[in-house]
C-alpha cells in the first residue's frame, strides 16, 4: 500500500522524527548517527521479483542522501516550517535511498534534527528504536539478503498465486452464501465528497508539548487512559459538530527491535463532547473486533498481485478515516543524548509531502495526531487537511484543562 503512494496512487505517506535541543550540536556526532544508519535497516530498498506474482524482497547497502546541516540558522518560531520543508524531499525506497537526515541551527541557540523514511521503510516505533541506536551507537549494519535464483521467484509466485486464488474464490462464495457480506465492501467502492470549502490551501501543521503529570491527571479525571484523552482530544480539534470514524493503530510487533512496519488498524466512533472514559469504552470493544484489513474475507494479498492502478481504484486508501490517532508510547532514553547535546524535546509524526490543495480536498482524513512521551512531557504533532488548527488546538486543550507549549 505505501509503495504505490510512490508511484502517485493514494495519498503519500513519509515518517519524521524530529529532535530538537538548547545546545549546538557538534557536526562530527551527527555524521557518525548519518553514517550508522546508512548501515542499518533504513539503508533497505524495494526488489522487485522477476516473476510476476513473486513477492518483493528487500536488498541493503542503498547509497544514502548526504547529511543536510547548513551554518545559516532558522528563525527560533519557524522549526515547524523547517520540519515541513524538509519532510518535501524526495525518498525513493525503489530507485534510491528511503531515508534523510537533516539538522538545522536554531537562531538564539539550539539544533533541531530531522529524520525522515517512507513508511514503506519503518513505522513511528521502528523509526525511533533505528535512530536510537544509531544515537547510542550500537547499531549493527544489516547483512545482505539472500540472493533469489529465477526458480525461487517462479516457486514463489505458484504459491502465491495458489494461495491467493483459492481464498478468493471462498470470499466470492461467502458473498454469495452471506449477501450481507457485500456491504463491507462499500467503503471501498465509496467516493467521498469534497470538502474543498472547508479545507486549508495546504495542510497545517502543529507541533505541541504537554507535562505527562497535567496530561495522565486529565485523562485520568474521568475513568480515562493517556490514549483515550488523545483520541477524545483529536476528536474535538477536528470538530465538525458530527460524529466522526477515528482510525487507531495497534501495534503488533513481535520483535522489538525491527524496524519494518508491524501494525493493525482499529476504527472508534468519536462523537462532539465524548469524554476520554467514554472513549476508552469504544476503544475496548474497537480492539476486540477483527483489525481493519480487506473487506468481505478477500485475502489482502490480492493487492499484491495488481497493478497498483488497479489496486489502487478497488481500494484507495484502506484505513483513512476522519482522523488518524497514533500513539507512539514512551520513546527510547538512549535518544536523549546527541554527541554531547541533550534533547530538550522529541516529535514523531507522518506527513504527506506533494499535496496540492486539490489532493487535500479530496482526502477523507482531516485530522492526524502522533503522540510520544520523553521524559516528564508528552508531545503531541498534529497535521491538518482543515484551516485554523492552532486555533482549534488551543480550543480543545483548554477544554481538556491543557495548557501547551508549542515549537
Amino acid at each position: 500500500m505505501f509503495l504505490r503512494t510512490h508511484h502517485g496512487f493514494g495519498t503519500p505517506v513519509v515518517m519524521q522524527g524530529l529532535w530538537r535541543s538548547e545546545g549546538e550540536v557538534d557536526p562530527a556526532a551527527l555524521a557518525g548517527v548519518h553514517h550508522l544508519l546508512s548501515l542499518g535497516p533504513l539503508s533497505r530498498t524495494v526488489i522487485r521479483p522477476r516473476i510476476p506474482g513473486a513477492r518483493l524482497r528487500w536488498r541493503s547497502g542503498a547509497t544514502p542522501w548526504p547529511l543536510d546541516y547548513p551554518t545559516a540558522p532558522i528563525a527560533a518560531g519557524a522549526v515547524v516550517d523547517w520540519a515541513d520543508r524538509v519532510a518535501g524531499e524526495p525518498v525513493d525506497p525503489e530507485a534510491g535511498a528511503g531515508w534523510r537526515l537533516a539538522a538545522a541551527r536554531i537562531d538564539g541557540g539550539g539544533t533541531v534534527v530531522s529524520l525522515l523514511c517512507s513508511h514503506v521503510l519503518a513505522d513511528a516505533r521502528g523509526l525511533a528504536g533505528v535512530l536510537a541506536e544509531a544515537m547510542s551507537g550500537s547499531a549493527a549494519a544489516v547483512a545482505p539478503g539472500p540472493t533469489h535464483p529465477r526458480r525461487a521467484d517462479l516457486a514463489d509466485a505458484i504459491a502465491m498465486y495458489a494461495s491467493v486464488g483459492a481464498r478468493t474464490l471462498r470470499a466470492v462464495a461467502g458473498l454469495a452464501l452471506h449477501p450481507s457480506r457485500k456491504a463491507a465492501l462499500l467503503p471501498v467502492r465509496a467516493v467521498h465528497p469534497h470538502r474543498g470549502a472547508q479545507r486549508a490551501q495546504l495542510p497545517e501543521a502543529l507541533v505541541v508539548e504537554v507535562d505527562a503529570a497535567h496530561w495522565d491527571a486529565a485523562a485520568g479525571r474521568d475513568g480515562g487512559t493517556p490514549n483515550s484523552l488523545l483520541v477524545a482530544l483529536a476528536g474535538a480539534i477536528a470538530g465538525s459538530g458530527v460524529p466522526l470514524q477515528v482510525s487507531v493503530p495497534v501495534d503488533r510487533r513481535t520483535d522489538p527491535g525491527s524496524a519494518s512496519n508491524a501494525v493493525d488498524m482499529a476504527e472508534v466512533t468519536v462523537a462532539p463532547g465524548d469524554s476520554p472514559a467514554t472513549v476508552r469504552t469504544a476503544l475496548r470493544q474497537a480492539y476486540a473486533r477483527p483489525p481493519m484489513s480487506s473487506p468481505a474475507g478477500f485475502p489482502p494479498e490480492l493487492l499484491q498481485l495488481l497493478p497498483d492502478a488497479t489496486a489502487y481504484r478497488l481500494a484507495p486508501n484502506p484505513g483513512e478515516r476522519d482522523v488518524l490517532c497514533s500513539n507512539v508510547g514512551t520513546v527510547p532514553d538512549t535518544l536523549g543524548m546527541l554527541g554531547a547535546c541533550r534533547a530538550s524535546g522529541i516529535a514523531t509524526r507522518a506527513v504527506h509531502p506533494g499535496v496540492t490543495p486539490a489532493r487535500a480536498a479530496e482526502i477523507r482524513n482531516r485530522l492526524s495526531a502522533y503522540l510520544c512521551r520523553f521524559g516528564d512531557r508528552y508531545t503531541l504533532a498534529l497535521v491538518s487537511m482543515d484551516g485554523e488548527l492552532r486555533e482549534r488546538a488551543e480550543m480543545a486543550l483548554t477544554a481538556f484543562g491543557l495548557t501547551a507549549r508549542y515549537w
